[in-house]
Formats: structure tokens, sequence, C-alpha cells
């Protein structure tokens, strides 16, 4: 019985539509622990390779039949072995094309929702690593918001809906992720915007992005307002997009908020984070719909995939916001914090424009799980 490969792609649409699916996952044990495929109703087991090389059949037994199965390791070698030893003993099992590394970079478009006056915003679902982008499209034209390495995917994307890419937005130098939007600015021509507070380091020039900046997206009507909102880190900025939508950026999600360590200044920003979401966004429509640059959890996904939520039900259930006490909210903020990020400190500085490194090497820098959020 012959192996089949499987997409990262097509994993994400089993996560998307809540498909069963048995994972084994090759991967050491540390390695699978820190960072591995979720899905609603994913089963999972984890045996190292080197524990399989001499048979798979104490394995055997602990393997469904009745299910899809995916062998699932590093960069794709170690799995296809292993699912050709399991195809040996008749069962149908596929391994993932390209491994972890494949599925940290696959991005899937979902469209989040309508503009009033003619238009479309898309979120792009990085569901390996957490990541969210944007892209607003209005009248043939389209700004990008918080893009990841993978620049192709935007500009393939907005080739085939026949939109000119005219500007790229980071909300905040981001240390978690290494950030396309200087380069898709440089391929398309297009504007590219950072805030400058965060900006007192790089390299190279750049649109300031500042409160009260409105940028027009085609059709006169369509506008980007940027609202400074620090927390996260000092420059972090906000977008309110055609009074509908709020891209929160990294300072609040779902079902947490920001960290806001992630340039050794936890102490001194908590003041920051808390004026935005405490005082900023409170003066804001709670009819908004909020667009985060991160996701935490599987369960954070609506049913088609998007991570949204209006901004008045997350006044209601997200912890993060409903701390009174501001003593307890500073705790909450120092003390819960997760790991740091692998290589934050480089892919900050590879966001600044000081450091370049070679395609293999960002793909090492940004593995492992999004840790953007306190716990």
């Amino acid at each position: 019985m012959t192996v089949k490969a499987m997409l990262a792609k097509d994993v994400t649409k089993k996560v998307f539509n809540k498909e069963e699916l048995f994972i084994l996952d090759v991967r050491n044990e540390t390695d699978f622990t820190d960072w591995k495929i979720e899905g609603e109703k994913f089963d999972y087991l984890n045996v190292p390779y080197f524990d399989l090389l001499d048979g798979i059949e104490g394995t055997l037994d602990k393997i469904p039949t009745n299910k899809d199965i995916l062998v699932v390791c590093a960069k794709e070698g170690s799995s296809i072995m292993v699912a050709e030893m399991l195809a040996e003993q008749g069962l149908e099992v596929s391994y993932l094309q390209g491994g972890m590394k494949a599925w940290s970079e696959h991005l899937e478009p979902v469209k989040v929702g309508d503009l009033r006056m003619g238009g479309e915003l898309y979120q792009f679902v990085r569901v390996g690593k957490g990541c969210l982008s944007y892209m607003v499209v209005s009248n043939g034209e389209a700004a990008i918001i918080d893009a990841t390495r993978m620049t192709g995917v935007y500009t393939d994307f907005a080739s085939e809906i026949g939109a000119k890419i005219t500007h790229v937005f980071d909300t905040h130098l981001h240390a978690d992720h290494i950030s396309g939007g200087r380069r898709i600015a440089e391929q398309t021509g297009g504007t590219y915007w950072l805030p400058p507070k965060d900006a007192t380091e790089v390299t190279f020039e750049y649109a300031k992005l500042e409160e009260d900046t409105n940028v027009k997206i085609g059709n006169t009507t369509i506008n980007i307002h940027a609202l400074y909102s620090p927390g996260h880190t000092i420059g972090s900025t906000s977008f309110v997009v055609d009074e509908k939508f709020l891209l929160s950026g990294d300072i609040l999600f779902i079902d947490s908020i920001g960290r806001p360590d992630l340039a050794g200044k936890a102490e001194d920003w908590v003041a920051d984070l808390r004026e935005s979401l405490y005082t900023r966004y409170r003066e804001l429509s709670e009819e908004l719909v909020v667009l985060p640059a991160h996701f935490m959890i599987i369960d954070e996904l609506n049913d088609d995939g998007s991570v949204a939520e209006k901004l008045g039900t997350l006044f209601a259930n997200n912890h993060g916001l409903n701390i009174e006490d501001e003593k307890e909210f500073r705790k909450m903020v120092t003390e819960n914090l997760p790991p740091q990020p692998n290589a934050y400190q480089e892919i900050r500085e590879t966001n600044m424009g000081k450091m370049n490194p070679d395609v293999e090497k960002q793909r090492e820098m940004e593995i492992g799980p999004n840790r953007c959020a306190v716990r």
C-alpha cells in the first residue's frame, strides 16, 4: 500500500471543518510538547522516530483503523519512512508534506466581511503559528496589515482578485515572526507604514504611522484610521477600518491580552497597556468587530475558520478586560507570561533591518508556537 502526501492546506481544512484526524508525531517529546498541530477533533500519539527504527510492532495497537492517519515530523523525511512502515502493515496512511516547517508557513485566506461602500476585508490565518494578517480591498486597491514573511501569498492573492497593493502596514515592530511588509512594499511600489515609536532603530525608510493617520484605499469613503494603543510595544497602533472593524494588533486577543515584555519593558509598559485597553478601547463602539494579529488556542476559531468577535462581547467575556484593581492587573500581566518566543531578539533585529538571515535561518527563528499573550 502506497503512502500519500497530505498538504498543510488539507490539514487546515480539517481544522476548519472540525474533522477527525489521528496524528502520529515522530519528533522528540520536548518538541511535541512545546508545539504541535491542533484541531478540535484531532487525536495524537507521540513516538520519537528513533524509537521506531527497530520496528513499529509495539505501536500498531495504539493506532486506530477507523480514522485518517497522518504521520508528522520536523521536515518530512522521517515521517515518510514511518508512514511506509505503517503501510507495509496494511494501514492507509499519509505524511505531512514539508513537515512542521510547512505547517508553520501555511496561510489560509478567509473573507471576514464586506465594506459599506463596496470592497472586502480578508484575514490570512496562519494556523500553525497563530498569526493573523489582513488585506483590505476596495475599488481595485489593496492594503495589507501585519504581513508574514511568506509575501507571495499576498501578492498572488491580490493579483487573483485584480487588486493593486498600494499600502502595507505593521501595527507594531513584531518580535514573534518576521514581517514581510517592507518586502511587499518594495515589490509592489506600495507605501510601507510603521509606528515611529517602534522604529527608532530601523535602518530603512518608512512612512510614519501616527494617531489619526487616515489612509484612503480605493473608494474615498474607505479609510483606515490609526489609533495609538501602546502596551505590547511602545508604538503599538490599532486600526479602525470603515468604522466597522477594529484591527487590534497584539494589544487585544479574543481570549487574552497582549504581553508587554518583548522589549524588556514589562514593568514600564503595563500602565500603557491598561490605558489602551481600559480607556481608549472603552471609547470605541462595542459593535466594532475585533480582528487581532494572533490567536492563542484553536477554540478561538469561528466555524468559518476566521478569528473575530465584537468588542462588546470581549468586554463581557475576556478576563483581561475585567480586572478592576490596577495592582491585580499589573501582577497578572507581569507574572503570568509564557516563555519568550524563540529567537525573539533576532526577529526584532531582522524586522529593524539590522539582520538579513537567509530563508532557512528565518524558518528556524520562527519555529514554535505563538507566545504574544498573557496567560
